[in-house]
Order: C-alpha cells, then sequence, then structure tokens
C-alpha cells in the first residue's frame, strides 16, 4: 500500500506526517467537545448549587461555564477549516472571552466583598468545584501538548482559558471551604483579584502581542 503511494509521488513520511496530524487533529476536537459538554452540564448543576445555598460565587461560576463554551465553540470552528484569517479571528473571539472573564471575576469580587454576602453552604456546591478543576486541569494540559504538538496558537489558547476556569473552580472550592468550615466568606472574591490580573494579562497578549 505505501510502495503504491510512493509511485504516485507520496512518500511515506508525508503519509505519516498525514496520519500524526489527523489523529492531532481528532484529540483536538475530543478535547474541546469534553470541553463543551462538561461545561454545558456544569450550568445545570451550578445552577441547582446556587439557587440552594444562595451563592453569588456558583452562579457567578456558572457565568463562566458559558465563556467556556463559546472558547470551545470557537476553536472547534478553527480546527475545521485552515487559514491564517480564520486563526487571527478565532484568536480574536477568544481574547474577548478572556476579557469577559476578567470583567465578570472583577465585578463578582467586588460586589461580594461589598455586600458583605454570607452564602449558605453547598455540599453540591464543593463536589462540583472540587470534580470540576481537576477535569479542567487535565484537559488545560492536553490541549497544550495537542496545540503544541499541532502548532495551532489557537489550541493553545483556549487551553489557557481552560486553566483559568479551573483555578477558577479551584478558588471556589476554596471559598466554599473556608465559609464552610471557618465562616471565611470573603476567601472566594479575594482569591477572584488574582484571576482577574491572569485574564488580562492573557487578553492584552492575544490583541497586542506577538499573536
Amino acid at each position: 500500500m505505501i510502495d503504491g503511494w510512493e509511485d504516485a509521488g507520496m512518500p511515506s513520511s508525508s503519509l505519516a506526517a498525514a496520519a500524526d496530524t489527523a489523529h492531532l487533529l481528532r484529540r483536538g476536537f475530543a478535547l474541546e467537545w469534553a470541553t463543551l459538554g462538561w461545561n454545558v452540564v456544569g450550568i445545570v448543576v451550578l445552577a441547582i448549587a446556587a439557587i440552594s445555598a444562595r451563592s453569588v460565587a456558583l452562579a457567578g461560576f456558572g457565568l463562566d461555564s458559558l465563556i467556556e463554551i463559546g472558547a470551545s465553540t470557537v476553536v472547534i470552528w478553527e480546527l475545521s477549516g485552515t487559514g491564517e484569517e480564520r486563526q487571527r479571528r478565532a484568536l480574536r473571539l477568544i481574547g474577548v472571552g478572556f476579557a469577559l472573564l476578567a470583567a465578570y471575576l472583577l465585578v463578582q469580587s467586588t460586589l461580594v466583598l461589598v455586600s458583605g454576602h454570607h452564602p449558605r453552604h453547598s455540599v453540591l456546591g464543593i463536589v462540583w468545584t472540587a470534580v470540576t478543576a481537576g477535569v479542567m486541569f487535565a484537559l488545560a494540559a492536553g490541549k497544550a501538548r495537542t496545540g503544541a504538538a499541532l502548532g495551532n496558537p489557537v489550541l493553545q489558547t483556549e487551553g489557557r482559558v481552560t486553566l483559568v476556569d479551573g483555578l477558577l473552580a479551584a478558588a471556589v472550592l476554596l471559598g466554599l471551604a473556608l465559609n464552610a468550615a471557618m465562616g471565611w466568606w470573603w476567601a472566594d472574591p479575594a482569591a477572584g483579584y488574582v484571576l482577574v490580573y491572569y485574564a488580562v494579562r492573557e487578553a492584552r497578549e492575544i490583541f497586542w502581542g506577538e499573536h
């Protein structure tokens, strides 16, 4: 079979490279669909947990899941085609996602601190954010490796959106745990300010960096 391709002008090395690229693309699609599916389910779970606990942080994390859904949709669209203009447009859309995430974190953290809102304890919220943090970190690592192997900056950049999502889940988890154990209701919004800096830095890199 390989000899036939070689006779037609297609060397075996080119066939192997094409097969590797196809495999990496399938992995990229799988990572994005997994992220998309997880966050769709997460919106429902977080809505239930936020309403029962009257938690602003959990409600806000549900809004963050919408941003991650948007970013994953952008990457699925970008991986379905080719061209530098398509990549640039996808990167700009992800940059907008980072900017929205930074704005959301800034507003939510400030409102919670100013209002002194004390949410109820939420076992469902603690369990979901703990599992979500682990899942998002694993997906982010997979996107970083796959994007680097493909030479695809869009997949790599969206992987950092997923990383921020995992960090946010960890911050919300820490806030929920400290509130439940010690009554430290302010821990979650305080951690949110750290993530604001990270999200703003990523947005600036996309819009004004070497991309």
